[in-house]
């Protein structure tokens, strides 16, 4: 099957008012040829803006949109040649899934032949050779989903943008069709933006990961790094759970429950802060400490523990199953912390 190959993609100083509400506010972004961008935040940060003025969906108020060099800020939706697959599946339901896919074929006047030969590439891409006659009716979501994604890359786009793609499904069906996206993602090699709120799914299948706040990027790097070195308190909060834990912060080392380790760069440089600790930084040992287990939450392979420290505040681990059995309510415990980076913010007065 030929591939796609990717196209690098440039936003520059985008802004988009609405009225008094400023949805962007400076947004800078580049994406490399073949590169795979999850854009996360919560509702209203800007994220699914981005990708529809990237779509030429939406005009930005001021700033640029550059697609291998060229700058199609100016030039419509029709003309930029980017596949698209939104939350709904949006498929016609009166055409049968290899209908489906060769609209767009269809639409740029490709023969018959021709169209019918890539709906069948590209059904077998997804794994739907079986459904290629099925109305949307006789379909499943996922499978829907899997025909408009067939569908968006059928016209062979330089970008491929997938807004919330997965967020109608079931947590199953999400798991499976988010890898199948990334598999499908790598093997055509098509430059990819992804817009989701849902930080487990970025960090799946991103090359890097934008979080987003208020219009702007709060960080754009690797998923480990996003998740382990935060660069700043919004990052560190809405990229995995925490634990919001009294530390001492001296010479770019903090103190935590006892334990010293390096202090984030963003980390207050002296004082007495607060370190964002993930729970599964968190140690529990079964012993007559000062710290007394609240209650055990399973949750499949992992279990979350949660303990009441001397001064009252509650913290959170992330132990495996196996390990947290040991550990029943108004049990005596001590609690550390492994001695990893941590972002130190500060106190809220």
């Amino acid at each position: 099957m030929s591939t796609t190959g990717g196209v690098a993609v440039e936003l520059s100083d985008l802004t988009r008012t609405y009225g008094t509400v400023k949805a962007l506010d400076g947004l800078n972004l580049k994406m490399e040829p073949g590169e795979f961008i999850a854009l996360l935040g919560p509702s209203g940060c800007g994220k699914t803006t981005a990708l529809r003025i990237l779509a030429g969906l939406d005009k930005a108020t001021s700033g640029t949109v550059t697609v291998d060099g060229k700058d199609l800020t100016s030039v419509p939706a029709n003309k930029r040649d980017m596949g698209m697959v939104f939350q709904a599946y949006s498929l016609f339901p009166h055409l049968t899934a290899a209908e489906n896919v060769e609209f767009g074929l269809k639409m740029r006047g490709s023969a018959k032949g021709e169209r019918a030969t890539r709906a069948t590439e590209m059904l077998e891409l997804v794994g739907l050779s079986e459904h290629t006659h099925k109305y949307a009716s006789e379909m499943s979501g996922g499978q829907q989903q899997r025909v408009a994604l067939a569908r968006a890359l059928a016209i062979r786009p330089r970008v491929l943008l997938l807004d919330e793609p997965l967020s109608a499904l079931d947590a199953k069906v999400r798991t499976q069709l988010r890898d199948e996206i990334r598999r499908v993602q790598l093997e055509v090699g098509t430059t990819t933006l992804f817009v989701t709120h849902d930080q487990e799914e970025a960090l799946a299948v991103a090359d890097r990961v934008g979080v987003m706040s208020k219009g702007r990027l709060e960080q754009l790097a690797p998923p480990a790094e996003v998740y382990a070195n935060p660069a700043t308190p919004f990052v560190a909060e809405f990229v995995g759970l925490n634990n919001h834990v009294p530390a001492q912060v001296s010479n770019g080392r903090a103190t935590v429950l006892g334990a010293e380790m390096p202090a984030l760069a963003g980390s207050i440089t002296s004082g007495v802060g607060t370190a964002m600790v993930r729970p599964e930084s968190v140690t529990v040992t079964a012993d007559d400490g000062d710290a007394t287990v609240r209650s055990v939450a399973f949750l499949g392979p992992i279990s979350r523990v949660y303990v009441e420290l001397s001064d009252g505040s509650v913290v959170h681990a992330q132990l495996s199953s196996s390990a947290a059995r040991e550990f029943t309510p108004g049990q005596r415990v001590a609690v550390g912390v492994d001695p990893t980076d941590v972002l130190v913010v500060p106190q809220k007065s």
